[in-house]
This record gives C-alpha cells, sequence and structure tokens, in this order.
C-alpha cells in the first residue's frame, strides 16, 4: 500500500485560504484515485474532493465547489487541497486518502484503503 503525509494545515482567518499537500510513496502512485476527507470531533470523516489518477475526473460536492479545489502531480506523488474563501464551519482535521482499482464510490471513506495522519485546519471568525 502507499503511505500518506499530509501537511499544509494551520490557522487562519476567515475569508483566508490555506493549501494542503499530500506526499505519497511506498509503491507507484499510478492507477490510484486520491481523496480528501475531513473529520470533527464526535463526528465520521466527511469527503471533500476526489481525483482519479490520471486527472481526468475530479469530484466535490455542492458546498465546497468553487472554494476547493483538488490536483495532482503524478510525477512528483503528490496531491493538493487548495482551499479559498474559508468559513469556521471548515475547522477540521483533514485527512488524504487513496484507492487502489477500486469498485466503491470515491465519495465513500471505506473505498479508500491508505490513509495519512491528518492535518488540523482551523478558521478563526
Amino acid at each position: 500500500q502507499v503511505q500518506l503525509v499530509e501537511s499544509g494545515g494551520g490557522l487562519v482567518q476567515a475569508g483566508g485560504s490555506l493549501r494542503l499537500s499530500c506526499a505519497a510513496s511506498g509503491r507507484t502512485f499510478s492507477g490510484y484515485a486520491m481523496g480528501w476527507f475531513r473529520q470533527t470531533p464526535g463526528n465520521e470523516r466527511e469527503f471533500v474532493a476526489a481525483i482519479s489518477w490520471r486527472s481526468s475526473s475530479t469530484y466535490s460536492i455542492d458546498s465546497m465547489k468553487g472554494r476547493f479545489t483538488i490536483s495532482r502531480d503524478n510525477a512528483k506523488n503528490m496531491v493538493y487541497l487548495q482551499m479559498n474563501s474559508l468559513k469556521p464551519e471548515d475547522t477540521a482535521v483533514y485527512y488524504c486518502a487513496a484507492a487502489y482499482n477500486y469498485k466503491g464510490s470515491v465519495y465513500q471513506a471505506t473505498t479508500y484503503t491508505s490513509w495519512g495522519q491528518g492535518t488540523q485546519v482551523t478558521v478563526s471568525s
């Protein structure tokens, strides 16, 4: 399996931006769909965005469209989440995840087989 390490989280004021990065290692990055999820205490992980391994398809949800953008650089084994116009309700631990040759939905956490340790994003009002 691929190992994932997130970075780029931190404290930002409402309306600000952050770019999260996810570095993959351990095996070839090719063939993996990649996703970002977030989680707040007491809640399940929430889908944020996903991208196919050739970047031909990206997935997001309506509440984040236009604010969050997922991208990847397969040559560098990196996945990114650009977050703009951040809101206090975006405060969460953000996780990077990988799914290889998956059969489920990219919107479901159970589809992913590798996870990073998470990076905290805190948006102050």
